[in-house]
Order: C-alpha cells, then structure tokens, then sequence
C-alpha cells in the first residue's frame, strides 16, 4: 500500500518539530528553574504591574523595572541582612564554642530530674560530662565531619538559590514588558486547544499561582520577619539569622517552632526563664498566628492545597529544584491540583459503580 505524499510530509514535520523542541529543552535545562519562577512571579505581581504602568502612563519598560527592582528589594534583602551579620554571628557561636570547650556545659536544671522514667539518666549522662572536656571532644568529634559536609552542602544549595533567584529576576523583566504579547498568545493557545475551557482553566491557573505563591512566600516572610523581632527583644544577638531560618523552614509544616524553640529553651537553660517563656509565647500566639490564619485566608482564594501536597510539593520542590524548590514545589503542585479538580467536576456524567461490582 503506497503511503500518500501528505501522510510523509507531516511526519516528517512532525519529527522535526519534535527535535526542535527536544533542543530547546536540552539548551533551556539549565535554566528552566529560573524561567518558571519568573514566570510564577510576573503571574503574581501582574495586577500591581499593571497599576504601576498607568501611573506611569503606559511607559511598559520603566514599570518593568520598578518591578524587579521592588520584588528584589523584597526578596533578596533578607539574604543581605543575613550575610552582613553572618560573620559576627560566626565570631559568637566560636566564642561560645570554646567557652563550651573550657568550662563544659551548666550543671542541668532541677526540672530535667523530674522528667518521667528518662530525668535521672539524663541528670547522670549530664553530670558525668559537664566538665570532662576530653569525654566532650570524643563525642563531639564523630559529629564534625558529617556537619561539616552538611553545611557546605546547604551553604551550597543557598548560594545556588540566590543565583536562580537573581538569574529569575533578570527573566522578570523581560517578561513584564513583553508581556501582553505572551498572555495573549498563551489564552490563544488554550483556546485552540480547549476552547472556552481552556481559557477559563489558563485564568484559574493564573489565579492560583497568585494566591498559592502570596500566601506561602508572603507568610514566609511575615514569620522570619516576627520571629527575628522576638529574638531581638529577647536579646539573641543572631536574631537576622534565626529569622532567616525561620523564613526558610516556614513552607515546611511545624517547621517554625524548630528555629524558636530550641532558642526558647537555650534562654532557660542559660538562666534567663523569663525570656525563654517570653519566647515560647511569641512564637506560639504571633510567629504561629500567621501560619495558622493569615496563611489559609490566602491561599484559599486560589488553591486549598491539602496538608499532604504542601509537604510533598516542600521536599519534592527542594530535591529537584534545590533551595528555591522550597517555595516553587507547592505552586506547580498548587496548579496541578487545581486544574485536575476543575476538570474531575466538569464531567458531563458521573459514572455510578454498582455495589456488587465492588
């Protein structure tokens, strides 16, 4: 049977197409992290965008740049403050590490003793090592080395997010002032694909992306930036980096109460009760206030991510996109989510399963 000439050419076009696609992939790789965060934060600062360009009567290149010049005041500052201050924190924790070193660790509080069936050991362990720097540095010393590989590997990872952070923003731009063209040429797309469905599903798409990506980074922030204030009233001189921890750990379910409480019971164990309790209270009533009612207002208006999608899009997002996944592993799951759940209750018909099939 002779294949007709049309059938040839568009295989053969479609072949071509196809590497040509599989090309651009393979040249973009190194960059997709960058384009789709761009993309995720031209979607989210488009209406502000858009006020910014009529207040400057349509001059689309000069709002482009207050943009990226807002977003990365916004987002990049918290790296600043934490590496202006990372050297004396650095200087401190050296400081406390050899005081550690030549006087041992306190004597444990009396309430460690009335810890059920674990206080006494404890309160023995405790003792017999207080003052035994040779015992110290023999049990610390099998730690050094695996936490000297995790922190050039999360030194690593951090450098590399700040990188894909200011390479996105650079993107940003040129996706602000440009665009119109894209959003008209994406609703086209859908619309030939899908029709009237497929607009309203790139819509949905944009909507929660915005409200996904607000509520997840906009608590993040609100959380490193309360919980650094209560460190400094506390009196913690690293209070910019336990916030910036806190903003990292927030995405992370009870990631917040791991930077503040072990803080909390450093001051206790210190001596200083009162601002330990102080601490505690800070961070449960104001630091977990935003996690538990700004963030769900939010995000509600775009996605009701469940709880098991936030920590699988967290760690999922961190494997494969590394530090900046943290926050872009919920948003593309977000979507997903989303627009799977548009379209299961679309169906024309459900289709009823009889109970003696099951």
């Amino acid at each position: 049977m002779r294949v007709p000439p049309v059938r040839i050419d568009s295989a053969i076009t479609l072949a071509v197409l196809a590497l040509l696609i599989i090309g651009c992939v393979f040249v973009l790789r190194p960059f997709l992290t960058a384009i789709v965060w761009a993309a995720i934060v031209c979607a989210t600062g488009w209406p502000l965008f858009q006020r910014v360009r009529a207040g400057l009567r349509d001059r689309t290149a000069l709002a482009s740049l207050l943009m990226v010049l807002l977003i990365s005041v916004t987002v990049l500052a918290p790296f600043i403050v934490v590496a202006v201050t990372l050297a004396d924190n650095a200087a401190q924790v050296g400081s406390w590490w050899q005081g550690l070193l030549a006087d041992g660790p306190p004597e444990p509080p009396a309430w460690v003793a009335s810890i059920p069936l674990v206080g006494p050991g404890i309160v023995s362990y405790w003792s017999e090592h207080a003052h035994d720097t040779t015992t110290i540095l023999a049990e610390m010393r099998q730690y050094m080395e695996p936490a000297r590989r995790v922190a050039l590997s999360s030194g690593a990872a951090i450098l590399n997010g700040v990188v894909q952070l200011a390479l996105s923003l650079f993107i940003a731009f040129f996706f602000f002032r440009d665009g119109d063209a894209i959003i008209e040429r994406l609703v086209g797309a859908a619309h030939r694909i899908a029709g009237e469905r497929g607009t309203h599903l790139a819509l949905l798409a944009a909507s929660t992306v915005r409200g996904v990506v607000l509520g997840i980074l906009g608590t993040a922030m609100a959380q490193g930036v309360l919980a650094a204030i209560g460190f400094y009233i506390a009196g913690i001189k690293a209070a910019p980096l336990l916030g910036f921890l806190t903003f990292l750990l927030s995405p992370v379910p009870v990631g917040p109460p791991l930077v503040w409480g072990p803080a909390a019971l450093w001051l206790i164990l210190e001596g200083h009760t009162g601002w330990g309790v102080f601490l505690l209270g800070w961070g449960t009533f104001v630091v977990s206030t935003v996690d538990n009612v700004i963030k769900p207002l939010i995000i509600s208006r775009g996605s009701d991510l469940p709880f098991a999608l936030v920590l699988l899009g967290v760690l999922g997002g961190a494997i494969a996109f590394g530090f900046i996944g943290v926050f872009l592993g919920p948003v593309l799951l977000a979507v997903g989510y989303t627009l799977l759940r548009e379209w299961a209750a679309a169906r024309p018909r459900p289709v009823a399963i009889e109970e003696d099939v099951i």
